[in-house]
């Protein structure tokens, strides 16, 4: 995936205010739209500028595609960094005239589940308008363990703003979620009523929480099945041992036949992350080699190779 300099796109510099960057969308909006541009690349460009100015035009999306840095160059080859939207409240709907069908792999990346394009809905008594806050959206991450036995937890989220002159300021909300137990990575936890505030009589919108998890020491997730990586000793594996190792719930005792291998691995059935579907939590074992460092370990190796009339790469054709 390529990295997209939106800022580049629209001919403004990093530093450009709400009304520079209105200015230069309309400016090119109207030198590449389809329908009156002779240029032969109107279409795409048009496509592009649309998406530039998706991004530079709402406070929440160019605050959180500013964390990104400058460092980029467009066109380069681009991942973007582990957690690098965490607690930016993101705002829902409001887009240009292209949909958000039209837009690269880029944004759907970066902002493309964050639900947007949901719109409000608008009631009126005489004069009086009551337009439906914006739903907001937000990632946040926790610890693995939370998942398994659910938690309280209170998460501060930026919230990108305009001040009285137009710029940019970032505000903090703090939020006390429930974590339910069996939560897993990309799920939505809705907090009613906590998103854009409503006009009139209408109620506020809704904040939808995005749970991702921390970076643990021991496991990884994916999906709702939980992996852990067991290193073992070369004499384990051979000939056989009971071990034991940690999960998310507690130690559980493990049964390593003889002659086992590295990279076989051990399923324990519904012991990954409780949903209501569980996930299965998976032993990986990895055979270690001690190192030798005094004379005595040194010669316990030349005791094994006088032992086995073995050659790891016979299959090779080569005499070792």
């Amino acid at each position: 995936m390529e990295f997209r300099d939106y800022y580049k796109i629209l001919g403004v510099d990093r530093s450009a205010s709400e009304s520079d960057i209105k200015r230069a969308y309309r400016k090119m909006a109207r030198k590449y739209h389809p329908d009156v541009s002779d240029e032969k690349d109107a279409e795409e460009r048009f496509k592009e500028i649309n998406e530039a100015y998706e991004v530079l035009k709402d406070p929440q999306k160019r605050a959180a595609y500013d964390q990104l840095g400058n460092q980029w160059k467009a066109g380069q080859d681009f991942q973007p960094p582990p957690g690098w939207d965490q607690q930016f409240e993101f705002h829902g709907g409001g887009f240009t005239d292209t949909d958000r069908g039209g837009f690269s792999d880029f944004f759907e990346t970066l902002f493309g589940q964050h639900g947007f394009g949901q719109g409000f809905r608008r009631s009126s008594e005489g004069r009086r308008w009551h337009i439906r806050g914006e739903d907001t959206f937000a990632r946040v991450n926790i610890d693995l363990e939370d998942a398994y036995h659910g938690a309280t937890r209170t998460f501060a989220l930026k919230q990108a703003e305009l001040d009285q002159q137009g710029r940019r300021i970032l505000k903090t909300r703090q939020f006390k979620v429930n974590i339910p137990k069996g939560v897993y990575s990309g799920q939505h936890i809705r907090l009613t009523g906590q998103g854009s505030p409503g006009v009139g009589q209408a109620p506020n919108g809704d904040l939808y929480i995005e749970i991702g998890f921390n970076p643990h020491p021991l496991y990884k997730v994916e999906g709702k099945d939980v992996y852990l990586d067991v290193p073992i000793a070369p004499w384990e594996a051979e000939l056989g041992a009971q071990i034991q190792v940690p999960s998310p719930t507690g130690n559980v005792n493990l049964k390593i036949p003889p002659h086992t291998r590295t990279g076989r691995k051990f399923r324990l059935k519904g012991k990954g992350i409780p949903a209501k579907t569980p996930g299965d939590f998976y032993v990986v074992l990895h055979i270690q080699l001690p190192e030798a460092h005094t004379e005595k370990e040194k010669q316990a190796y030349l005791s094994l190779k006088q032992a086995f009339d073995f050659n790891p790469r016979a299959g090779f054709g080569v005499k070792s």
